[in-house]
């Protein structure tokens, strides 16, 4: 692997492993829906991610703004996921 796509992942991996979707297949249905915009478009299923990047799409009924502070390609226990990103929604 590369040192540049080292420093990316795919964005339904990325949002698994970050737990906003309890599978790969739901955080891919929700790009190929359209539902998660970063860098002033719409997300792809095969689109990257880099630290830095901001998100906002919906997860449920939430609409989720956050900052990705991490990669991880693999899915980790919660607090491991908590440190792949910063929420940037004021809390409800």
């Amino acid at each position: 692997m590369s040192e540049a796509s080292a420093a990316r992942v795919r964005a339904d991996r990325w949002l698994w492993a970050a737990r906003f979707f309890r599978t790969r297949a739901l955080a891919q249905a929700a790009l190929e829906a359209g539902k998660v915009r970063a860098r002033g478009r719409v997300l792809d299923k095969g689109d990257t991610l880099k630290a830095g990047d901001v998100l906002t799409f919906v997860a449920g009924e939430r609409l989720r703004t956050v900052e990705v502070l991490a990669l991880a390609e693999r899915r980790g226990d919660a607090p491991a996921a908590k440190r792949l990103y910063r929420d940037l929604h004021d809390p409800v």
